[in-house]
C-alpha cells in the first residue's frame, strides 16, 4: 500500500476514532482538560487532510497530496494546541496566529472543491472574501469594516466560526448514526429488509416495485446518504423490477425516489431530525412529530404512481412461489429489529442523549451479528466501522467546516441581515410565495452533489434565519428547506440519486431524471403548504390539522393520477389529467387561500372525489388499449 493511501486511511480512522472517544467522555474519564473546540479543529485538520489524500490531482495521490495533508494537520492542529491561552489572550493577533489560520482556511476551501465540487466552495470562499471586502460595497450590502487579521482569527478559532456548532453536531450526533448505519450494513440489515419487504409486498400487482419503495425507505431512514442507499440496495431492486416488466428508467427513478424518501422519513431522517433539533433548541419529538405527515402523504402518492404504472402495463407480482417466507425471514433476521427498538428505547423511554442512543444500539448490533454468525470481529467489520465511517463522513465534515466560515462572516459583516432584506423585498413586492419560490431554487442548486446532513448544514445558516425572520414557523422554515435541498438529488443537472440509479438500470440519464422528478412530484408541491399552514406539521387546532391533512392527501392523490396517466386501469387522455392536475393544486392549497379552518375546504374534498369518480366512470380507454 502506497504511503499515501495509509496516511489516508490513517486520518479517516483517527477522525472516527477520536470521535467515538470523545462521545464516550473519555477525556472526562482520564482526566483531560480538553476544550470542545480543540477537539473539532483536530478533526478539522484530519477531514482536510484525507480530501487532500481521496481526492489527488494526478492519478493517484504522491508527494504534493501528502505534503498539503501534513501542512493542513499542522495548521489545524497549532490552533488546537494553543486554543486554551488563546481564550485568554484575545487582544494578541500576531502573525503566530493569523497565518497559520490563513493557510488553515485556504487548505479548507481548496479540500472542499476538490471533493465537494467548485460551486459549493465558491459560495464559501465568495462568503469569506465578502466578509474583507464588503465594506466597499454599495447600497445595501455594504458590510461593517472587520480589521482583517480578526476575521481570520475569528473564523479560524472562535467558537461562532470554523469551530463552532455546526462542526461539533456533525463529529457527534451525525457521526453516531453514521456508525450506527454502517453496523447494520456490515451486519446485513440491507439484505432483510429487502426480504421482509419482498415477503410482505412481492406478490401484489407491480409487487417488486413497491418492495423497493420500502425495503430501500427503510434503508434510507438511517442512512445519511441517498446515493449511497441507490447503490447498495438498487442492485438487488432494480434487476428485479426490469425481470418483472419496468421500463429501465422507471425501475432506476423508482429507486432513486424510495432512496431518497427514507431522508424524510422519521424517526430519524438520514440524522437530520436531530440537526433541526439541535439548530432550533427544540426537543427531537417536535422534529419526529412533525414530520410524520408530509412523509406519509409521500408515500401515498408514491405508491400510487407504482400501482397506477403496473396496472396500465399489465405487470403482475412475484409468484408466491418464488419469494422468501415471512416467518424464515424474521426468524433469519429477528437480530436487525433489536438494535432500531433499542435505539427507539433509549431516545425517547430513557432520556440518553441521541449520539449515545446510536452508539449502544450500534454496539447491540454488532454483538448479536457475531453472535448469530459465531464468530470474531474480522477486519472488514473492524475497517467498515472505523475508515468506513471515515469515508461517508469526509464531505459532511468539510462541509460542516466550512459552513463555519459563512456564519463568520455572516456574524461580523451584517451579511444575515442583508439577505433577510433582499427577501422581505421581494416578498413585499412580489408575494410571499415568490419569495419561497426563489428560496427553493437556491435550495436545489446549493444542494446539489452533497449529502443529506451536509445539504441542510449549509441551507440551514444560510437560507434559515432568512425565512425565519420572515415571518415562518422556523420549524416550518427548516423543513421547508430541508425538503427542497433533498429534492436536488432527483432534479437534473446534478441529479446524484437519479444518475446512480441509471447506471445500474443502464438507462437514460435524462430518461431516468424525468421518471424520478413526476415519480416525486409531490415532494416539489408539499413543503409550499406546510411552510404557509405549518397545520400539515401537526401545529394548529385539530380542525385545522385534519382539513390541512384530508385535503393535501386528496391532492397527493389526483398529482399521482394526473402525473402517470391513469387511473388503476383506466388510462386517462390529456383533458382528464389536466383536469386532475388543476384539482390537485386547487384542493391542496386551499387551506391557505380559504383559511385553515374554513368549511368550503370540504366543499372542495367533496367536489375532488366526485371528479375522481366522474372520471373513473366515462374515461373509455382501458389498459392494454391504444392511448
Amino acid at each position: 500500500m502506497a504511503a499515501s493511501d495509509v496516511l489516508k486511511s490513517a486520518c479517516l480512522g483517527a477522525t472516527t476514532i477520536l470521535s467515538l472517544l470523545w462521545l464516550l467522555d473519555v477525556p472526562i474519564w482520564i482526566g483531560s482538560g480538553i476544550i470542545g473546540e480543540q477537539f473539532v479543529l483536530v478533526i478539522a485538520g484530519l477531514s482536510v487532510a484525507a480530501g487532500f489524500l481521496g481526492k489527488p490531482y494526478g492519478q493517484r495521490a504522491g508527494a504534493l497530496e501528502i505534503a498539503l495533508a501534513i501542512i493542513s494537520i499542522a495548521a489545524w492542529c497549532w490552533a488546537a494546541w494553543n486554543y486554551a491561552d488563546w481564550l485568554i489572550a484575545t487582544g494578541d493577533r500576531g502573525p503566530h496566529k493569523w497565518i497559520p489560520g490563513l493557510i488553515a482556511i485556504m487548505l479548507l476551501l481548496e479540500a472542499l472543491r476538490r471533493n465537494c465540487g467548485g460551486a459549493v466552495a465558491g459560495l464559501m470562499a465568495i462568503l469569506g472574501a465578502y466578509g474583507f471586502v464588503g465594506h466597499w460595497f454599495p447600497g445595501v450590502f455594504e458590510a461593517e469594516y472587520t480589521e482583517p487579521r480578526r476575521m481570520i482569527m475569528y473564523l479560524y478559532a472562535d467558537s461562532n466560526g470554523i469551530p463552532g456548532l455546526v462542526l461539533n453536531v456533525a463529529t457527534t450526533i451525525v457521526l453516531a448514526f453514521i456508525v450506527f448505519s454502517k453496523c447494520l450494513e456490515a451486519s446485513g440489515a440491507g439484505q432483510f429488509f429487502d426480504d421482509i419487504s419482498m415477503a410482505a409486498l412481492g406478490n401484489y400487482r407491480g409487487g417488486p416495485a413497491k418492495v423497493a419503495v420500502v425495503s430501500s425507505s427503510l434503508f434510507g431512514i438511517i442512512s445519511g446518504s441517498s446515493v449511497a442507499n441507490v447503490v447498495s440496495s438498487g442492485i438487488v431492486t432494480i434487476p428485479l423490477m426490469k425481470r418483472y416488466g419496468f421500463r429501465a428508467s422507471f425501475a432506476g427513478a423508482v429507486e432513486a425516489v424510495s432512496s431518497n424518501a427514507g431522508q424524510i422519513t422519521p424517526p430519524v431522517m438520514g440524522t437530520t431530525a436531530f440537526l433541526i433539533a439541535e439548530f432550533l433548541q427544540i426537543p427531537y419529538s417536535d422534529v419526529v412529530l412533525a414530520a410524520i405527515v408530509p412523509s406519509a402523504i409521500f408515500y401515498v402518492a408514491l405508491f400510487i404512481q407504482v400501482d397506477c404504472y403496473a396496472a396500465r402495463e399489465w405487470l403482475h407480482g412475484v409468484p408466491r412461489g418464488e419469494l422468501p417466507r415471512f416467518r424464515a425471514v424474521m426468524a433469519e433476521g429477528w437480530i436487525f429489529v433489536i438494535p432500531i427498538v433499542a435505539l427507539v428505547y433509549f431516545m425517547f423511554w430513557t432520556g440518553l442523549n441521541v449520539s449515545k442512543s446510536a452508539l449502544y444500539s450500534a454496539v447491540i448490533m454488532v454483538v448479536l451479528g457475531l453472535i448469530k454468525r459465531r464468530r470474531l470481529p474480522d477486519i472488514a467489520l473492524l475497517r467498515a466501522c472505523t475508515i468506513g465511517v471515515g469515508e461517508d463522513m469526509l464531505q459532511i465534515l468539510l462541509v460542516s467546516a466550512g459552513a463555519g466560515i459563512v456564519i463568520g462572516v455572516l456574524n461580523l459583516s451584517g451579511l444575515s441581515f442583508t439577505i433577510t432584506l433582499v427577501l422581505t423585498h421581494v416578498g413585499e413586492n412580489a408575494g410571499t410565495i415568490a419569495m419561497i419560490s426563489i428560496t427553493a431554487v437556491i435550495a436545489i442548486i446549493l444542494g446539489m452533489g452533497m449529502p443529506t446532513a451536509a445539504v441542510y448544514v449549509l441551507l440551514s445558516v444560510v437560507l434559515g434565519p432568512a425565512l425565519v425572520k420572515m415571518g415562518i414557523e422556523p420549524l416550518a422554515a427548516h423543513m421547508f428547506i430541508f425538503y427542497f435541498g433533498l429534492m436536488s438529488m432527483l432534479t437534473p443537472p446534478v441529479a446524484m440519486a437519479s444518475y446512480a440509479a441509471a447506471s445500474l438500470a443502464g438507462s437514460d440519464l435524462w430518461r431516468t431524471s424525468v421518471d424520478a422528478i413526476k415519480l416525486g412530484a409531490s415532494g416539489y408541491l408539499l413543503p409550499f403548504v406546510f411552510v404557509l399552514n405549518p397545520a400539515l406539521l401537526l401545529s394548529g387546532s385539530w380542525l385545522a390539522v385534519t382539513l390541512a391533512i384530508a385535503t393535501v392527501v386528496l391532492s397527493a392523490a389526483l398529482i399521482a393520477w394526473a402525473t402517470e396517466g391513469s387511473f388503476g386501469a383506466v388510462l386517462l387522455g390529456w383533458p382528464a389529467r389536466s383536469a386532475m392536475a388543476a384539482a390537485a393544486l386547487l384542493i391542496g392549497t386551499s387551506t391557505i387561500w380559504l383559511g385553515r379552518e374554513s368549511i368550503f375546504n370540504v366543499v372542495l374534498i367533496v367536489a375532488g372525489t366526485a371528479l375522481m369518480w366522474i372520471i373513473a366512470k366515462f374515461e373509455p380507454r382501458k389498459a392494454g388499449q391504444t392511448t
